[in-house]
């Protein structure tokens, strides 16, 4: 089931959670990541993904892109995010 079906910033921050879940079980957080990837199929509706991806990462900044692609498996899905992190 796909959650905040046509909500990206629902859609945004479910990724987050499940991201910071995945780090959290590796021993890391948020403040491990450095680089993010964000991909819409609707980049117009970027400051939607851009506003969750400040709330999680306003102290932290990492390298951030944004990129449209043209379509996802589910075509509910609207966004899908990429992290790297730094674990020791």
């Amino acid at each position: 089931m796909t959650v905040g079906q046509g909500d990206v910033y629902a859609q945004i921050v479910r990724c987050l959670d499940i991201a910071e879940a995945a780090l959290t079980a590796a021993g890391a957080s948020l403040g491990d990541v450095v680089r993010t990837r964000i991909m819409l199929t609707d980049v117009t509706r970027w400051k939607d993904a851009a506003r969750a991806h400040g709330e999680r990462f306003a102290s932290v900044r990492p390298a951030c892109t944004f990129v449209e692609v043209s379509r996802f498996i589910d075509p509910d899905w609207l966004v899908e995010v990429e992290l790297d992190a730094i674990v020791d």
